[in-house]
C-alpha cells in the first residue's frame, strides 16, 4: 500500500481529495460497498480514485469500534434516541446478517421470510450509525485533506530532486563518455 501510494501519478491535492474520499466513507455502516462509495466519491470530488480506495483502511479491527461508537453516539443524539451500547450494536449487525441470508435462502426454499428484524435493525442500529457518521467522517475527511497535501507535496518535491540529480549523474557520465570518446577519434585520427 505504502509502495503504490508513493508511485501515485497525480498532483498533491488531487491524491488528497481521494484520501478524504476513503476516511470519510469509512464511517458509513454500507460494510462491503466501502471500496465503491470511496471511488465515487473520489469521482465526484476530482480526487484519486486509488487513493480513495487505500484509504478505505482507514477503517480497520483496530479503529472500527471507535468509529461506531462515536458515529452511534451522534446520530442516536441527532435523532433523539437512547444509544446502544456498544456489544449490542455488534450483536444486531450479526443478527442482520444472519436475518439476511436466511431470507436469501427462504427465496428458493420453502420457508418463510420475516423481515421485521431488518427493519427493526435499520431503524435501531443502521439509520442512527448512517446520520451519525456524517459529522465526524467529515471532519476527519478535513483532517485527513489537510494532514495528507503537505506531506504529499513534500516528498513529491524531494522525489522530483532525487530523480532530477539521478539524471544528472547519468547524463554527466554520458557526455563524459561522449568526450572520450571523440577524444580517442580525434588523436586516432592524427
Amino acid at each position: 500500500v505504502t509502495y503504490r501510494m508513493r508511485r501515485l501519478p497525480d498532483p498533491a491535492h488531487k491524491i488528497s481529495r481521494g484520501i478524504a474520499a476513503g476516511v470519510f466513507t469509512s464511517f458509513t455502516p454500507l460494510f462491503g460497498f466501502h471500496f465503491v462509495l470511496a471511488a465515487a466519491l473520489a469521482g465526484m470530488m476530482r480526487g484519486n480514485l486509488l487513493a480513495a480506495i487505500l484509504a478505505t483502511f482507514f477503517g480497520n479491527p483496530l479503529t472500527f469500534p471507535l468509529i461506531v461508537a462515536v458515529s452511534m453516539e451522534v446520530g442516536s443524539w441527532l435523532l433523539g434516541r437512547p444509544s446502544l451500547p456498544l456489544p449490542m450494536v455488534f450483536e444486531a449487525f450479526a443478527a442482520a446478517t444472519l436475518d439476511l441470508w436466511h431470507n436469501m435462502i427462504a427465496i428458493f426454499t420453502p420457508a418463510t421470510t420475516h423481515w421485521d428484524g431488518l427493519f427493526r435493525f435499520f431503524d435501531g442500529v443502521f439509520l442512527p450509525y448512517l446520520v451519525g457518521g456524517i459529522l465526524p467522517g467529515i471532519a476527519c475527511a478535513i483532517a485527513a485533506y489537510f494532514l495528507s497535501n503537505p506531506l504529499i507535496v513534500a516528498y513529491q518535491k524531494r522525489r522530483v530532486a532525487r530523480l532530477k540529480k539521478r539524471f544528472a549523474k547519468k547524463r554527466e557520465k554520458v557526455i563524459s563518455r561522449i568526450e572520450r570518446q571523440k577524444s580517442e577519434n580525434y588523436s586516432a585520427a592524427e
